[in-house]
């Protein structure tokens, strides 16, 4: 690798950080009234309406559209965000929707520590389309993963790759996106002897709504539970 590509390499993994500080995003939430729609991610609806409903960690929950709705199906729920900003509209909408009692609100910087929550606490951890440089990815996806209790389930949504490849979506860093494989080879998922069984892995696709109409989309879906 030449000196200068190096340069432009280590510019791109600082920019890549940035988005994922306290000020990129409550810089970004303060700069309008709703960043999210509100609703729940179609692919934790899908995955968790066979479970039975106890603790939830939702990591990087962002406005609480998911937390929320965990909450309202009887889950108790801790919500975890880097945005102040963010987590102020979680415990506004909590309110709002009468589930205050059941949604603790955490703050949560993935790059300062990578365990979200204390280990193996929680019946279901998910973590929706949190896509972070590949360099930092193996420690906050583990860190995440170890606030999984015995028994317990990890759900990892995210945004396939593929989705750069046809146009869906545009490119917003190397290695952002990612297929299943990279959290199961993270976690030793399916190995022998491994802590998790695999229960999912797959990359459905959906219908999503754009002002030019409806577009095709990939997701990474994984669930796994800890043995």
């Amino acid at each position: 690798m030449h000196r200068h590509e190096h340069h432009q390499h280590e510019q791109t993994l600082a920019e890549l950080r940035d988005a994922l500080t306290a000020g990129f995003w409550d810089e970004r939430y303060g700069g309008t009234d709703r960043v999210w729609s509100g609703r729940p991610n179609q692919r934790l609806v899908e995955q968790v309406a066979d479970l039975a409903p106890g603790t939830a960690l939702d990591v990087a929950c962002g406005e609480g559209g998911d937390a929320l709705w965990l909450a309202e199906q009887g889950w108790q729920v801790t919500a975890v965000d880097v945005s102040q900003v963010a987590l102020a509209r979680v415990a506004t909408h909590a309110e709002e929707r009468g589930v205050e009692d059941r949604v603790r609100l955490g703050f949560y910087d993935a790059l300062a520590d990578p365990r979200p929550a204390g280990r193996r606490t929680f019946d279901l951890v998910t973590v929706s389309f949190l896509h972070v440089p590949l360099p930092d990815f193996p420690a906050i996806y583990r860190g995440i993963a170890d606030a999984v209790a015995p028994g317990g389930r990890l759900l990892v949504t995210a945004h396939h790759p593929d989705d750069v490849t046809t146009g869906a979506r545009h490119d917003h860093g190397p290695g952002l996106m990612f297929e299943p494989d990279r959290v199961l080879e993270v976690l030793g998922a399916g190995q022998p002897d491994s802590a998790w069984e695999v229960e999912v892995a797959d990359t459905p696709v959906r219908e999503q709504a754009t002002p030019d109409g409806p577009l095709l989309v990939r997701d990474t879906v994984v669930r796994l539970r800890r043995r």
